[in-house]
């Protein structure tokens, strides 16, 4: 199993066009960087997701639907997963992540993330994270990135705030 991932993870990373034996959809980063695509048993879905940038990190959200959530993804060395009011699915949460050591931070705002999931490839270290939903903050210290693997946190909000919509008064 363990093999499987690295090799998986190894291929995504020579942009290698895999699919997993069982016929997992993979997520693999386009060669112009500005998205991922998924395939599906050697044939490109017409899904692609948004790879963003903000300095020299990359993020990406995910997790709408059945093929997200059971594609492989890049190996991604941060991966969050928000949720709320015991609801599987939570998407606008703003984050910002500093670097423990002073730095500047990277600020993901809401509209980036449109799915439950977000990936953000770091560098191995100690960073911050803080996630907003609505009025609510949470934040973690001393999340510790370490080479080769990927850290996972799970925000839980108590209660989901639904979407709110402003109609101009009459």
């Amino acid at each position: 199993m363990a093999t499987r991932g690295l090799l998986v993870l190894w291929g995504l990373l020579l942009g290698a066009s895999l699919v997993l034996a069982e016929g997992t959809p993979v997520a693999k980063i386009v060669p112009s960087g500005d998205f991922l695509e998924f395939e599906h048993d050697g044939r490109s879905e017409p899904e692609r997701l948004p790879l963003y940038r903000t300095g020299g990190i990359r993020y990406f959200s995910a997790g709408i639907g059945l093929e997200e959530r059971s594609a492989s993804y890049p190996g991604f060395s941060l991966k969050l997963i928000f949720t709320a009011g015991g609801k599987p699915f939570l998407s606008g949460v703003a984050v910002t992540i500093t670097p423990a050591r002073g730095g500047k931070p990277i600020v993901i705002p809401r509209e980036h993330v449109e799915g439950p999931w977000l990936f953000v490839d770091l560098s191995p270290g100690l960073y911050e994270v803080t996630a907003s939903y609505g009025n609510d903050l949470q934040r973690f210290k001393k999340v510790k990135v370490e080479p080769g693997k990927q850290r996972v946190i799970h925000l839980r909000w108590p209660h989901d705030h639904g979407i709110s919509i402003h109609t101009p008064e009459e």
